[in-house]
């Protein structure tokens, strides 16, 4: 018989990303409430005041990786130390590697506060962060993983729990997703351009970016939830078997399937088909894990009805199994053409947000925080306010963008009896879901207000108990390697093995990849070239940049799919061959303003300086930001060398010295621009050497590489 082992479980980790969690989801939801208003109230930017900082574009980035890396993110850590520790029956194995872990994470977070609002961005969705923070998020994500697979090779328990093949499949496919993501060739301190361009760089961003949702916003909760729930619920996993189905099918489907961001779009047909099929078929693991969740609360429906913490896992997982349903069915073409580019897909994506990783963390830390302080929580009537006040928000936040989404595209695609638009004005369609807007920035507050009341109880609780920094244990030896009884599943050979488990779960994420990155990368077919589309102008690059800086991203798409109703409204459909230099690609996936891929040439140079300045003076009724310091702004090219070098490294075919006229070139196509501005009534003084003439330059250069076609 193995000999009796005492060891001590450490708690003051978990809470202290337990706090972080919360105190940065207060953060991310007061910036995400902050928006909603700015759509409702655009003065509320404060961009007409020289205040760039605070506009929507910038904004919105800071939002998302607020929630996404600073309250999920150290909900994770918080669940995952907890967890891991009493699954494995072993402190962690380095508490200094614990507290580098911790400390590295929120410099990081610190790091993405201050420079995304100064617009220091990829824009890329989820991966904006500049490239040296890029980096420092690869050291502490080794940290954290040799910390964890440490632990798991000096455990007490031969068995792998569910809950810990989740945190291994979590672990090594967001290394990989953020490794390839990553490959980017810095020109400066924090400005890069990425390896790969056009459609290459939409197919791996969304290869990326939804599987940034798969691996770090579901399959860490994942194991939160078959950790947490059972123990909330004081009873066993429903199904086992259940379990290694839904662990295996997932974490091999889900990364197929980032093509459905992209359909209609650009992309090869076999590209985007795959994305659906897989998004399709993706529904029947995330079901069986979301029946696994609720069938563990058989026989146990009287004690949800009474503690908050099982109420808040119940809506959380009924939420997951809502998103999941709701992503593949928005995969298929025909709902997708509705969806995509409209407020459906904001409902679809913060009832996930909201919903499955709010509530579950909400419950996880309702659960933890007793435990750790050996007290009673504060105020159950206040943990059910939270709960009823959260949820209330999530309808009132959904169903109103269900509603703004299903009304744009009706409103995009609506015909005349004569065959013309019957909304040939954009800014139609915006005023009309103003309302609905306002509906949203209700439910924001809702879900706020529920936040702060549950902050407040944890204090409270905090404050009334004694926390148990590290908590006494023993568990037998491990004995390692023990032949599987008789009888024995077959999938215990592998719980009892985390290398082969690491090794098989990362053949299994990599397989999607391989087939769908690989061709687009390196079979030049894939992406037919056009003689006529030729490198930006070193001006027109710097406006890119700009534009880039400023997020305009976040709000208007460059990609005219082939519908009827966009070539009307847009002008011809949008080619594989136009994005070729574009680095990074800036199709969008939100239309709150229309799409500019063919808004070259279509104003003149004096609407864009005017619509910059303020746009509700050329398009009345407009929520866009004012942008004044743009003529205000020296227009910085001391970077326009380094940009060009490493473009052609890159391979964009620039000139052999090129770099060395580039700044002359710039200047002289400002000169010009400023030329034209003075002619059409335009007479600051100074304007050559403004950022305004960079950003007219790029917009009238949108979509004139290819000439148009008439449609009829």
């Amino acid at each position: 018989m193995s000999r009796i082992e005492q060891f001590q479980y450490d708690n003051r980790i978990v809470r202290a990303f337990g706090m972080a969690s919360f105190i940065f989801g207060i953060v991310g939801m007061l910036v995400g409430l902050i928006l909603a208003f700015q759509l409702i109230y655009p003065a509320l930017n404060l961009s007409q005041y020289g205040i760039p900082i605070t506009t929507f574009g910038r904004l919105r980035p800071l939002h998302t990786n607020a929630v996404i890396f600073a309250f999920v993110g150290n909900g994770i850590f918080m669940g995952v130390y907890y967890s891991l520790q009493r699954l494995l029956k072993a402190r962690m194995f380095s508490d200094t590697l614990s507290w580098i872990h911790f400390w590295g994470w929120q410099v990081i977070i610190l790091c993405a506060a201050v420079s995304l609002p100064m617009g220091i961005t990829t824009s890329s969705e989820y991966a904006e962060l500049a490239w040296p923070i890029d980096l420092l998020i690869t050291l502490i994500w080794v940290v954290f993983g040799i910390n964890m697979f440490a632990t798991i090779i000096k455990r007490r328990e031969n068995h792998l729990y569910v809950a810990i093949w989740f945190y291994i499949a979590t672990w090594i496919t967001v290394a990989v997703l953020h490794i390839v993501r990553s490959f980017e060739l810095p020109y400066s301190l924090f400005g890069s351009y990425t390896l790969f361009s056009g459609v290459q760089d939409a197919l791996v961003q969304w290869w990326y970016g939804h599987n940034a949702v798969a691996f770090f916003l579901t399959t860490p909760y994942l194991g939160m939830m078959y950790y947490f729930l059972p123990k909330a619920a004081n009873r066993p996993v429903y199904s086992y078997k259940l379990s290694i189905i839904h662990f295996w099918a997932l974490i091999f489907i889900y990364i197929w399937a980032g093509p459905h961001h992209l359909l209609y779009s650009s992309m090869p047909d076999w590209v985007q088909s795959l994305g659906t099929v897989f998004s399709i078929m993706l529904i029947a693991p995330s079901w069986g894990g979301m029946l696994n969740g609720l069938l563990t609360l058989r026989g146990a429906w009287d004690r949800v009805r009474q503690d908050p913490v099982l109420k808040f896992m119940v809506v959380a997982v009924t939420a997951y199994g809502m998103a999941t349903f709701e992503g593949p069915m928005l995969s298929i073409k025909s709902v997708n053409a509705i969806s995509h580019f409209t407020d459906w897909t904001i409902a679809h994506v913060h009832v996930g947000a909201l919903g499955w990783n709010g509530f579950l963390t909400f419950g996880v830390l309702y659960w933890l925080w007793p435990r750790m302080y050996r007290t009673e929580l504060f105020s159950v009537k206040l943990a059910n306010i939270h709960f009823w006040t959260g949820t209330l928000g999530i309808l009132f936040y959904a169903v109103p963008m269900y509603w703004a989404g299903w009304t744009q595209s009706l409103m995009w695609k609506e015909f005349t009896p004569e065959g013309t638009l019957a909304w040939g004005n954009f800014l139609d369609t915006v005023t009309q879901i103003i309302p609905l807007y306002a509906m949203r920035a209700f439910g924001g507050t809702l879900f706020f207000t529920g936040t702060i009341i549950g902050v407040y109880n944890l204090w409270k609780t905090a404050s009334q108990g004694n926390f148990l920094a590290n908590e006494a244990a023993e568990a037998p030896a491990r004995v390692p390697h023990l032949a599987p009884a008789a009888g024995d599943h077959w999938h215990k050979w592998i719980e009892q093995r985390p290398i082969q488990m690491l090794i098989f779960s990362a053949i299994a994420i990599s397989i999607g990849g391989i087939v769908q990155i690989f061709p687009m990368v390196f079979i030049e077919s894939q992406v037919p070239k056009i003689s006529s589309v030729m490198p930006y102008t070193p001006l027109e690059l710097s406006g890119r940049d700009i534009y880039i800086r400023e997020g305009c991203v976040g709000c208007h798409s460059q990609q005219v799919r082939p519908f009827r109703s966009e070539t009307e409204r847009y002008g011809e459909y949008s080619k594989s061959g136009e994005y070729i230099y574009d680095r990074p690609f800036l199709w969008g996936s939100k239309r709150t303003g229309p799409d500019l891929m063919r808004e070259g040439g279509k104003y003149p140079d004096s609407w864009h300086y005017n619509h910059m300045i303020d746009p509700r003076s050329m398009s009345p009724g407009s929520i866009m930001p004012q942008y004044p310091q743009l003529a205000d702004n020296q227009l910085d090219l001391s970077l326009l060398p380094a940009k060009i070098t490493a473009l052609r490294k890159l391979g964009t075919p620039y000139p052999k010295d090129f770099e060395n006229k580039a700044i002359g070139e710039a200047r002289a196509q400002a000169k010009r621009i400023a030329n034209s501005l003075k002619e059409q009534g335009i007479k600051d003084e100074g304007m050559e050497d403004k950022e305004m003439m960079a950003i007219i330059a790029y917009l009238q250069r949108l979509g004139t590489d290819i000439k148009a076609q008439k449609t009829n």
